[in-house]
């Protein structure tokens, strides 16, 4: 991912965007962009693959700004937040299925 983090630094610094990109306009971007994402899938099961794929790659790329502007490793909290789903989800309650961690 450092390839690609390294482009979205490069893409904002050169139209100085970083002015823009405060924790709330980020989170609020985020937020869009899923909507948009969403929308893919609105009213049908069949969904064009290219156009989810944009809408993705708009969330991912608000997410890595956000990180990025907050000064925190996106990998770091990643694995985080997995080992804590880890205790949240133990494999013997959670396998197969779609419950809650407060509902196994």
């Amino acid at each position: 991912m450092e390839k690609a983090i390294n482009a979205i630094r490069q893409f904002n610094d050169e139209r100085d965007w970083h002015q823009f990109h405060t924790p709330e306009n980020l989170a609020k971007s985020i937020a869009i962009e899923a909507g948009e994402l969403l929308e893919c899938f609105q009213w049908s099961t069949s969904y064009d693959k290219a156009a989810v794929c944009e809408e993705l790659a708009d969330v991912v790329n608000y997410c890595i700004v956000m990180a990025d502007s907050l000064n925190v490793d996106l990998e770091e909290i990643v694995l985080e937040k997995l080992e804590k789903n880890r205790i949240k989800y133990p494999i013997e309650k959670a396998k197969g299925s779609a419950k809650k961690y407060n509902e196994l």
